[in-house]
């Protein structure tokens, strides 16, 4: 039987800690025969928000599991050698590791990231990525599967990655029965973009620039030309671009197109206008336009978006 093992440090997060227990543990087999055996390990008592944990099973189990599970836990913690020696022993015998979310903290620590694709929780993203340069981090996606390494971002995402993973040991008939188990999709639409909070680049207090940024959200469904916001400005175009992008750190049309999607956010969540409707209201040339800037800025459609978020909040 396949044996996960998950990982159980100090600080854990304890939405990231069951997901895999929960899943995993109750994923069955034809005639019901259970597909994985579970272990939590760790070293010892473990101390988190609220609980103290004492997993069965020691580090040592890790070098017997087939898959370790990496929760989430506190980013700014060290990682202890014991752990890191254990898991870089555990990958060498070819055992799959997976982290949820700012696990990907304690996989970075081994090095067993370098040169690769990952990703975690979309708040944490800039750290682990300034922290490790040696990772491409990607904040954007559910996770990343690099084979024997997969990451994943937060919370509900290590859900994703689980199924995922159950997909690949044992086909998407037993993986959709372990969805409709846990009453989620077996896929979701879209990544962890369209829960990014994308702020508007900010100009400094009292620059030169703030009226005529207060001007540009006030006119967003104008067709508006870098010609007419070099001249609300007062300056040439040339000089525009180049001092707007000194203080917001971005182009004029940029930013435009960020507060249109923006504000179409803001109205899908709010109102039950229809998308094209919407696409009028901030500015879009066409519908077609709309969909595309708002699907490369938020990674999903209009439509399941507001699917998602329509009167939450």
């Amino acid at each position: 039987m396949h044996t996960v093992a998950v990982l159980a440090l100090d600080n854990v997060v304890a939405f990231d800690l069951a997901t895999p227990i929960e899943v995993f543990g109750r994923t069955r087999l034809p005639g019901e025969r259970p597909a994985y055996r579970v272990r939590v390990c760790g070293g010892g008592t473990v101390a988190s928000a609220g609980f103290e944990l004492r997993p069965q099973w020691g580090l040592e189990a890790l070098a017997e599991a087939d898959t370790i599970i990496l929760p989430g836990t506190d980013p700014a913690g060290p990682v202890p050698g014991e752990v890191i020696g254990a898991l870089r022993a555990a990958a060498a015998n070819g055992t799959r590791v997976a982290s949820i979310c700012s696990g990907a903290f304690v996989f970075a620590a081994t090095g067993l990231l370098d040169g690769l694709r990952a990703t975690t929780h979309w708040a944490a993203a800039a750290a682990l990525a300034e922290r490790h340069p040696e990772i491409t981090v990607d904040p954007d996606v559910l996770y990343v599967d690099n084979g024997q390494f997969i990451t994943s971002a937060g919370a509900a995402a290590g859900l994703d990655m689980c199924l995922h993973l159950i997909r690949r040991d044992h086909g998407s008939a037993v993986a959709a029965d372990a969805a409709r188990l846990s009453v989620v999709p077996l896929e979701r639409d879209g990544g962890q973009a369209q829960f990014i909070v994308h702020d508007l680049p900010p100009s400094p207090r009292g620059s030169a620039f703030e009226p005529t940024l207060r001007w540009m959200e006030d006119n967003l469904a104008r067709e508006l030309t870098l010609d007419e916001i070099a001249a609300h400005a007062g300056m040439s175009t040339r000089s525009l671009n180049r001092r707007f992008r000194e203080q917001t750190g971005t182009t004029p049309l940029r930013w435009l197109h960020r507060a249109r999607v923006r504000q179409a956010q803001f109205l899908l969540e709010s109102t039950d206008q229809a998308v094209d409707r919407i696409a009028v209201r901030v500015g879009f040339g066409s519908p077609t336009a709309f969909r595309e800037r708002f699907r490369s800025v938020v990674g999903t459609s209009p439509h399941a978006y507001r699917a998602a978020f329509r009167g939450q909040g």
